[in-house]
């Protein structure tokens, strides 16, 4: 399986909303002890296994609006079908702290996931959506997840990033159905 988090490179943009992805990945390197240190597919990534199954670890350095080229880099070289594919990435229309998992469908307009689709000419691939909520009133959207989180949101990423980990192990260890009726809906923050 091929697991991609989406984000922007740099540090400018590392504790931003639309870097969730990001954040998710990095913390399944830690957990399953993979290092995603080798460059190419204008990506970082590694490779390893979760139980017997072989997984790779993927964050795009295309900047977010480009990540399809990556992806479809990374698809072609490892042989991986959209059947293949987890890409995990924020989304407005879910409040904070809230993930679910989903097969295929648009973008909702995801800049990141428009480009995915357009590259690969599908968008049958499986999604980790994980809820950001949305900007307050008169607030731009760009501006908002190009932030970082607020003081009260900041305590509890952690447990976000820790049920989304444990979402994508589910996936991995006991199939995307079981995976979905164990997680979808749920609240990382207060379930």
């Amino acid at each position: 399986m091929l697991i991609v988090g989406l984000g922007n490179p740099g540090d400018r943009y590392a504790q931003t909303r639309h870097n969730i992805g990001f954040m998710v990945v990095d913390q399944l390197g830690e957990r399953w002890q993979l290092s995603l240190n080798k460059k190419g597919h204008q990506a970082f990534w590694g490779q390893g296994r979760r139980q017997a199954e072989p997984v790779i670890l993927l964050k795009p350095q295309t900047f977010m609006n480009l990540s399809g080229a990556s992806v479809a880099s990374a698809c072609k070289a490892f042989g991986c079908d959209p059947g293949q594919l987890l890409v995990v990435h924020d989304d407005l229309d879910l409040p904070f702290g809230q993930l679910r998992i989903k097969q295929g469908g648009g973008h909702g307009g995801h800049n990141g996931l428009r480009h995915i689709i357009k590259v690969l000419g599908t968008s049958d691939f499986l999604r980790l959506r994980l809820g950001i909520g949305r900007p307050g009133e008169g607030e731009e959207v760009v501006a908002y997840v190009l932030r970082a989180f607020t003081a009260e949101q900041k305590q509890q990423v952690v447990p976000l990033l820790q049920r989304a980990s444990e979402a994508i192990e589910a996936i991995v260890d006991m199939g995307v159905a079981r995976a979905m009726c164990a997680f979808n809906g749920q609240n990382s923050i207060g379930n």
